[in-house]
Formats: structure tokens, C-alpha cells, sequence
């Protein structure tokens, strides 16, 4: 099965029904204002199995994953106010590229306020999150994506691995 297809069927991490189709047609309301194309491909709307959208979520556009070939490329897409979790990979380093919107990035316990145009480099076992200031679009180039290569900091999060101790903070 391949790393998307793993990712989909995470279902106690994604939202679903009504919830999903309000906070797409919001989200695709806002990517028409920007007057920008997303890829046709089904979204992530990730809730991070804690059930707050609004809160902790994102949704992920991916464009490309290849393993074999070694790279990766996906849009993540947040509302003002909502973040990605804290979390590290132990093998993905990460280039983040604010596209649309500001964002507050948290690495290493450094909180560093971004917008158009910057860009964020995460290295393998670098705890980082992002918070939305306002609704914000990122590109994430990276190395392949594996859903087990994720490691969040709160251990209710439902998939991927243990938050890994003593890691970059």
C-alpha cells in the first residue's frame, strides 16, 4: 500500500461527513480569493485524532511522493488560528515555502513569525508546528513522506510513532 493510500485510511485522525464538507467549501472558498489552483487530488483534512478542526488540524493537497526517487511535495493549507501538533521526523528533513498567508513556525523552540516568499528548512529530528495568522498556505518539498516517520509530542494523537525523547526541541 503506498505512504497516500496509508494516510487516507487513518480515518480516526481525518475528519469526515458534514464537518469535512463545511471546512472544504471554507477552504475552497479561500483558495479561490487567493485565485490560485490546488492539485485534483483528494485532500487530508487531518483533525490529528483530537477532534478539534477549528483548533489542531490541517489539510494536506498532496502533489508527489516518490519513494523510489526521493522527494515529496505537498500544499498544507490552515485556518487563522489553527495548528499542525508539535512532532519530528526521525529520517524527513522538510523545506517549508509560504506561499499565501503568515504563519507562526515553531523549530526547536523558537517561534519565528513568516510570510510570502520565506522559507524553513527542518532537519530529521527537529520538533516543529505551525500555527495559521489568518488562513495560510504552505509548500512543503521534503524528502518521501511515511506516515510512521511522524512523532508527535502528544501521545493522544493516534498514528505514526512514540514521540521520540531527547530529540532537537
Amino acid at each position: 500500500m503506498d505512504e497516500l493510500q496509508k494516510a487516507l485510511n487513518v480515518s480516526a485522525g481525518v475528519l469526515a461527513g458534514a464537518e469535512r464538507e463545511e471546512a472544504l467549501a471554507s477552504l475552497q472558498a479561500q483558495i479561490r480569493a487567493w485565485d490560485i489552483a490546488l492539485p485534483r487530488v483528494e485532500p487530508l483534512l487531518w483533525h490529528f485524532g483530537l477532534h478539534d478542526f477549528p483548533k489542531t488540524g490541517l489539510t494536506e493537497y498532496w502533489i508527489a511522493n516518490e519513494l523510489e526517487a526521493g522527494y515529496c511535495a505537498k500544499y498544507l493549507f490552515l485556518f487563522d488560528g489553527q495548528s499542525c501538533p508539535m512532532h519530528l521526523h526521525q529520517v524527513k528533513v522538510e523545506t517549508f515555502f509560504i506561499v499565501k498567508g503568515r504563519a507562526r513556525m515553531l523549530c526547536s523552540g523558537v517561534a519565528r513569525e513568516m510570510g510570502p516568499g520565506e522559507t524553513l528548512l527542518v532537519h530529521a529530528g527537529t520538533s516543529h508546528s505551525f500555527t495559521g495568522l489568518g488562513p495560510v498556505l504552505l509548500l512543503e518539498v521534503s524528502m518521501p513522506s511515511r506516515v510512521d516517520d511522524n512523532f508527535f509530542e502528544d501521545t493522544r494523537v493516534p498514528y505514526g510513532g512514540n514521540y521520540r525523547k531527547g530529540a532537537s526541541r
